[in-house]
């Protein structure tokens, strides 16, 4: 087995649109570590996050954060501890398309 430190994902979802950030590789274990968000706008707007298990379609059970408000120019930072097996998604949305998500965490091969 292999542990791999890296950037798991960035993304700047559109706007309103539940977007896959990040979906675990095949024979892969993943640790998610650390979750940032920032909002590259002055105007304050709101977030979701969710995980889906084995890829499913949207859940309401799937969400760590939901409608969160997020203020102008600032950066919110999650240290989480989430483990995801092969094919399990890591999905973000946003009210504006002025957040940027950064997942870090572990890869195990």
């Amino acid at each position: 087995m292999a542990d791999t430190l890296k950037v798991l994902a960035q993304t700047n979802p559109g706007a309103s649109s539940l977007t896959d950030a990040y979906t675990v590789a095949a024979s892969t274990t993943v640790m998610v570590n650390t979750l940032t968000i920032a909002n590259r706008s002055a105007v304050a707007t709101s977030y979701r996050v969710t995980v889906a298990v084995a890829g499913a379609a949207d859940d309401p059970k799937h969400y760590l954060f939901y409608d969160v408000p997020i203020m102008g120019n600032c950066t919110h930072c999650y240290h989480l501890g989430v483990t995801l097996a092969t094919t399990e998604k890591i999905r973000v949305w946003a009210t504006l398309a002025t957040l940027t998500f950064n997942f870090f965490g572990v890869e195990i091969t």
